[in-house]
């Protein structure tokens, strides 16, 4: 690195929600990370990092998968070690995904759902979704590697009207 500032290093996603009224079908968010290269850093992912899988290399791990939203504190946690990452990537994207198993569901159906992004003790991001209700998917943040390897994390919540298939395939994509 050529500064003595440090981008993030090792970014922890956390995602909660409070479980649908008794009676009615479980409402299932997942976070979803995408990896994208140098030359296609718009085009399809080269992986996915979503409920029940990691990266290849290791270096992001969903730790933490519910498919209720019960319990206490952090439903989904997910981990990206962005100082272990090839430097092949050079772009990521986090997201969230409603899925779709019982019919439409949106995030203002959700009861408090809400997902923080952090670097260590330092919180990036805090997103309770309340711009995207009517959305089924959403991007939150974009992480993006600069020509001396630091690492940048820009917030970004962009709603998307897909199943959890489709936005994993349409969320690196900044034309809307």
């Amino acid at each position: 690195m050529s500064s003595l500032n440090k981008g993030p290093e090792k970014l922890v996603v956390s995602l909660q929600w409070d479980p649908s009224p008794a009676g009615r079908p479980h409402h299932d968010l997942d976070i979803v990370a995408a990896t994208y290269t140098a030359s296609a850093p718009q085009g399809p992912p080269v992986y996915l990092v979503h409920f029940g899988s990691r990266s290849p290399d290791g270096t992001i791990t969903l730790n933490r998968d519910s498919k209720t939203g019960q319990g206490f504190g952090a439903d989904e946690v997910m981990t990206l070690e962005l100082y272990r990452m090839s430097t092949e990537y050079t772009r990521v994207v986090i997201g969230v995904a409603i899925q779709q198993g019982e019919g439409r569901l949106t995030f203002g159906e959700v009861a408090d759902p809400a997902v923080r992004v952090k670097d260590g003790y330092v919180e990036l991001c805090h997103e309770d979704f309340s711009g995207v209700p009517e959305a089924t998917a959403a991007t939150v943040g974009e992480l993006s590697r600069d020509s001396s390897g630091e690492w940048r994390f820009r917030k970004v919540l962009r709603g998307f009207d897909a199943d959890p298939t489709a936005f994993a395939q349409m969320m690196g994509n900044t034309g809307g």
